[in-house]
């Protein structure tokens, strides 16, 4: 079982009274990208990379490494290595080394390691990801970055102490089309003066079925074929002793609170990233809990309603951002939103397969006195100003202007913007190589995060918060607050926390 390290240790071993500042909203939202470490004159090095889970998303991103051209798999490590699509990827890189436990890769192959990627559950990001920058690695780490707000602060901090060592984060969108046409339309005009934001994510979740009444975790379960109790206490790392459950593993974790930071955390990241980014939020100052269905001590409610708001920034005015999870919790639509085509993102590939080409979207024909309802776009958002309003989908997928008839009439009027010139895979090794800067670094992406563990403080608390952007404290609860941090970790993993 876990031995107890106080909270006061804990965030003495962290350095941190608080989670105070380390650096301000506005640069952490607008920071530099993450820069390179190795000279452009060995540009034509691979980059040794080290694959850290290769299951499921781990798969998806270890596939997209490996057919980039632009890596050498020099070692692969999973708690799981027997499961199938570990094992699949095994197949595909015989020659790299296995490990079970990323501290024993570390241990024997640090100098054979340029880069790492980090794609396993959310609450283990953080200890992996310090680990690799403690030793000067660039880092991959899948969204939504990490589980906590200090955990985030820490791994910016560490990041922005360390400017040669190249992060990415993988909210793979940011390399494609919406970023360059957002960042493009930002420069030109066309989107200012955004007032509020609706984003959406209404597609069923793993533990939709789960019962909300539940009063206790999940009875222990036998481990999968292959795996030992020490592989199942690395699973857990940082976090607090739970039995093995299929419940948490393989790929269910992230509907608990104590893993995951659910359909926020997971959908978020690549509906709000370009928005955060190019609007310069930063963080917000009020998280309320709007509705919550099933709200319970152990996992993500059912449905639940978030309503973020942000200050004035600059010549820039307030903004509300308000999010919808929830298979019937539907957002409300504005006039027009069907006058075009749902936005679907092409590139999105499927696990563990291989990306198709983008499709465009095209104005839906409207028949002589039709009348139609909303379309059911699963995940999505709808961006107010003040002059416009723009509908747009997921990861990479393009803004539109609605309805119609405004699209058509400001059409002369949008500027052109440039194609990606590499997708998210192979930007991150260019910057390993010294070619290219990451266009989601941790200095970007940290307050994203943190908004998301922001959301999730609110729901837990079932509260109105009020945030202190400056000191970076829930000022109206102490539970909150504290949760800023939360549990202190097992005994023995105290050391990824000291910046």
């Amino acid at each position: 079982m876990a031995q107890k390290v106080t909270r006061k240790d804990f965030l003495k071993t962290a350095g941190l009274a608080t989670t105070g500042a380390v650096f301000g909203a506005r640069a952490a939202a607008a920071g530099p990208a993450s820069g390179p470490i190795i000279s452009p004159q060995k540009a034509s090095k691979k980059v040794n990379l080290a694959l850290i889970g290769i299951a499921n998303q781990g798969a998806s991103d270890a596939r997209q490494f490996i057919n980039s051209g632009l890596a050498n798999i020099v070692a692969v490590c999973d708690v799981d290595l027997d499961a199938k699509g570990a094992q699949d990827i095994i197949k595909l890189v015989p020659k790299a080394r296995q490990f079970r436990d990323f501290r024993v890769m570390f241990d024997k192959m640090a100098g054979d390691i340029d880069a790492v990627q980090v794609a396993i559950p959310d609450f283990a990001h953080f200890p992996v990801c310090m680990a690799a920058m403690q030793l000067g690695k660039h880092v991959f780490v899948e969204k939504p970055m990490t589980r906590t707000f200090l955990e985030a602060e820490l791994m910016a901090r560490m990041a922005e102490k360390n400017p040669k060592i190249v992060t990415q984060v993988g909210n793979q969108g940011h390399s494609g089309e919406n970023y360059f046409q957002f960042k493009a339309w930002v420069d030109a005009g066309i989107i200012k003066d955004v007032t509020a934001v609706t984003a959406f994510m209404n597609g069923s979740r793993r533990w939709h079925p789960y019962d909300p009444n539940i009063t206790r975790f999940p009875e222990a379960q036998p481990l999968p074929a292959g795996m030992t109790d020490k592989d199942w206490d690395t699973w857990l790392t940082t976090a607090a002793y739970h039995d093995f459950n299929e419940k948490y593993h393989p790929g269910n974790w992230r509907g608990w609170y104590d893993f995951g930071l659910g359909a926020l955390g997971d959908w978020g990241a690549h509906i709000l990233d370009t928005i955060h980014q190019f609007l310069d939020l930063g963080l917000p100052y009020e998280i309320e809990p709007i509705h919550v269905k099933n709200l319970n001590d152990y996992f993500f409610p059912l449905e639940s309603t978030i309503k973020f708001r942000f200050p004035s920034r600059g010549d820039m005015p307030p903004v509300d951002i308000t999010w919808y999870d929830g298979v019937e919790n539907l957002p409300p639509l504005p006039e027009g939103y069907d006058s075009v085509e749902a936005t679907v993102d092409r590139t999105i590939p499927p696990p563990g397969g291989v990306p198709q080409q983008a499709r465009p979207q095209q104005e839906r024909p409207q028949q002589a006195g039709a009348a139609r309802a909303p379309r059911r776009q699963s995940a999505g958002k709808v961006i107010y100003s003040k002059e416009l309003t723009f509908k747009g989908g997921t990861h990479a997928a393009p803004l539109f202007i609605i309805p119609a008839e405004k699209a058509r009439e400001m059409e002369p009027k949008l500027p052109k913007y440039p194609e990606s010139p590499s997708d998210h895979y192979v930007n991150f090794l260019k910057a390993c190589q010294g070619l290219e800067q990451t266009r989601s670094p941790f200095q970007i992406f940290a307050p994203l995060s943190q908004i998301f563990s922001l959301g999730i403080i609110a729901i837990r608390r079932n509260k109105k918060l009020i945030f202190n952007r400056d000191t970076k404290e829930v000022v109206n609860d102490p539970f909150a607050n504290a949760m800023l941090a939360d549990k202190a970790p097992r005994k023995g993993w105290e050391s990824y926390y000291n910046v």
